[in-house]
């Protein structure tokens, strides 16, 4: 069995964006995941915010990753499709403790290279967001923060790593390892995996790969984080990312657009041990909708389209760990929180460096291909039904399967088509939207089902 050159463990963002960097230098890179798809653990379930990194902790290796890692993102967007709205946000200190927070906080801000922060007044406030609920004092505005679509952003980085020869190996739960003198044998459930450099970014499960290598440098705590979901006829309530003032209790409870026109309320945070804990709680839906009461009293009047809970790679460490173990051939990146949505391909970058200095010889290749040009899922850009030279180029696009998200039979057939097809169903939705709407696929399940069955994906 030929030794990869490097192989990274997870195909979430961080690990896809690696993955895609390395292989645009001339060495063989494999990309495992335990999962059959990529993009289906941490990286599926966040609040995609697009983040300037204005409340990052300076002089800390996430201040800086975020802080280059917006940009970019940004300018990969640009070129792959990957919707962006440039919404902005608004901090809203609804007590005197977090109103006096705020001038810290643009502090900060401007110690992490963000200067356009602005300590705003009540009137302001209501302004921006006249459905607040009674009661604001103040606000600090954060003009550059953006909602993205962070499925797409993972899709495009994996299939951008394929495109350029990486293998993708979806699958393959790492179970053992064995360091050899000149590669290490990864031992997973699909047969085993050799490699010459290993690059652990297996998120929630890092400190487990980690252990087999031999250390115990820290401990993943899944933090559980419950969100709602709103219909998109409440949109018109929310025109920006409000967010709450951190304090010492904790960052609290966010109102947000969604790329897909929706409104999300959220998220909870609450350390728990079952790291495949994804289901939502009564207690954690019924603590939103207390502070959504309090936030914006008319979102409580919309219809709930859907509730979902993500985990986040909570560690007992202050920063992103990002380090090598030269001996071993072995680079672990841990302990990436949400923030790793923005900073993915700012982290690879650094890994890039740090892999060089650590001694695996890298050489740019000079024939990579384009970036993929991703299919748009943002409802505030132009989609395939209401593409009319489209339609008349190809009738399919003009054949809506799911209602509720206007996704035609077009946009399924190339997501099964596509360089990474989806496993089954929830990857066809995080390529689409399909079943992503009011019904939740009631009407149009079984339709899609067989979309998928007849192109040959999910199996």
């Amino acid at each position: 069995m030929t030794p990869y050159d490097v192989i990274v463990i997870g195909a979430g963002i961080v690990g896809s964006a690696i993955a895609r960097d390395l292989a645009g230098q001339r060495l063989s890179v494999a990309l495992l995941d335990a999962r059959a798809d990529v993009g289906d653990g941490t990286s599926k379930a966040n609040t995609a915010i697009l983040h300037t990194g204005f409340d990052a902790t300076p002089g800390t290796l996430e201040s800086a990753m975020v802080r280059r890692g917006y940009a970019l993102l940004s300018e990969y967007a640009f070129h792959t499709g990957i919707p962006i709205e440039r919404t902005g946000a608004i901090l809203v200190a609804w007590d005197d403790e977090q109103l006096a927070a705020l001038p810290a906080l643009r502090d900060k801000a401007r110690a992490n290279g963000y200067d356009h922060c602005e300590i705003v007044d009540a009137a302001t406030v209501y302004a921006q967001v006249p459905d607040l609920g009674d009661g604001v004092l103040g606000g600090l505005t954060v003009p550059g923060e953006s909602i993205i679509c962070t499925w797409t952003v993972n899709l495009a980085l994996a299939t951008d790593a394929v495109n350029r020869g990486a293998a993708l190996h979806t699958g393959h739960r790492v179970t053992a390892i064995e360091v050899g003198t000149d590669a290490t044998t990864l031992h997973t459930s699909a047969g085993p995996v050799r490699g010459r450099w290993i690059v652990n970014a297996a998120g929630l499960g890092a400190d487990h790969v980690d252990a087999l290598f031999g250390h115990e440098r820290f401990t993943v705590t899944p933090r559980r984080g419950e969100l709602i979901v709103y219909d998109k006829l409440a949109r018109p309530l929310v025109n920006r990312i409000v967010l709450p003032v951190p304090t010492a209790r904790g960052k609290g409870v966010l109102v947000s657009p969604t790329i897909y026109g929706n409104v999300m309320l959220g998220p909870t945070s609450e350390d728990i041990e079952d790291r495949s804990a994804t289901g939502t709680t009564e207690h954690g839906l019924e603590f939103l909708l207390e502070k959504g009461r309090r936030l914006l009293p008319r979102l409580l009047d919309e219809e709930v389209t859907a509730t979902y809970t993500g985990l986040r790679a909570a560690i007992d460490h202050g920063d992103f760990l990002i380090e090598p173990d030269a001996a071993q051939r072995y680079l672990l990146v841990g302990g990436i929180r949400s923030t790793g949505l923005t900073a993915g391909m700012a982290i690879a970058e650094h890994v890039h460096g740090v892999l060089a200095e650590a001694g695996l010889p890298l050489r740019a290749r000079t024939d990579l291909p384009a970036p993929p040009v991703m299919p748009n899922l943002g409802e505030a850009f132009i989609r395939p039904y209401q593409d009319a030279d489209r339609i008349a180029a190809d009738p399919q696009y003009g054949s809506i399967v799911c209602f509720c998200e206007r996704v035609t039979v077009g946009e399924l057939r190339d997501a099964c088509r596509s360089v990474i097809p989806p496993a089954g169903l929830e990857g066809l939705r995080r390529r689409t939207r399909v079943m992503n709407g009011r019904c939740q696929g009631f009407f149009c399940g079984a339709e899609v089902q067989d979309i998928l069955e007849r192109e040959g994906a999910g199996r």
